[in-house]
């Protein structure tokens, strides 16, 4: 089931998502030239190490590792894979909340994220990397913000045959949530060698989910459109 886009319409502009965007990107350009042993070694010095950052949990050290380490992406499919998701969901959030409460969002669900990884496995030595925590935020915030809206999807079956359905954002969106909740729940009995961090995802969306639900409580919710079925 992969997104391609959301019928939740975008009125403005959102500079952000697509500066954030352009900065994986280039990132990602930077990291994708660089030898294997070398950017082996930029992963494990310059973003977060679970093992390293339990000995200095609250530093300036993690923070920035933390930061450094969310815009590093080991693939082309990785990379496709986020900024994608970025690209459908985000530009809706940002419009909602300004720029500056959305990169505030982007970030810190990233930061719980991380932080929720590490929790889970203190003691692996395996660089995380990628943007994956702070967009599940992102697609926790929308799912509180537009539930109803409808999300067209690619399906393929049998591998060969795509067909694109209108579903709901609830049910796109609680999709892959429990997806990821179930792969990161199994790969518990699984030694920690590395892979892909379904728990940090679970953590950013969770926080989406919560931070949007105390800011609706004091705020007004967005526009939505009607749907005729």
């Amino acid at each position: 089931m992969i997104p391609v886009k959301t019928l939740q319409p975008v009125r403005s502009k959102a500079y952000v998502t697509y500066g954030l965007i352009a900065l994986n990107g280039l990132i990602f350009l930077w990291l994708f030239f660089q030898p294997p042993a070398e950017l082996r070694q930029t992963f494990y010095s310059l973003a977060i190490v679970p093992c390293d950052i339990t000995r200095s949990f609250f530093s300036f050290e993690t923070v920035i590792d933390i930061l450094r380490g969310m815009f590093f992406h080991g693939s082309w499919a990785h990379l496709a894979g986020n900024m994608g998701f970025l690209w459908i969901f985000g530009r809706n959030v940002e419009e909602y909340y300004g720029w500056k409460k959305y990169l505030l969002i982007y970030f810190g669900t990233g930061f719980i994220a991380a932080l929720t990884h590490t929790m889970i496995y203190p003691n692996m030595c395996v660089p995380l990397v990628g943007a994956s925590g702070a967009i599940s935020g992102i697609l926790g915030s929308y799912l509180l913000l537009w539930p109803g809206s409808r999300v067209q999807t690619m399906i393929v079956w049998f591998r060969f045959f795509p067909r694109f359905y209108k579903i709901p954002a609830l049910a796109m969106l609680g999709y892959w949530f429990i997806v990821n909740l179930l792969s990161g729940i199994a790969a518990l009995s699984v030694p920690t060698i590395g892979g892909v961090a379904f728990l940090a995802h679970v953590g950013g969306f969770v926080s989406g989910l919560i931070i949007t639900f105390f800011y609706l409580m004091f705020n007004k919710p967005p526009d939505r459109t009607v749907y005729l079925d």
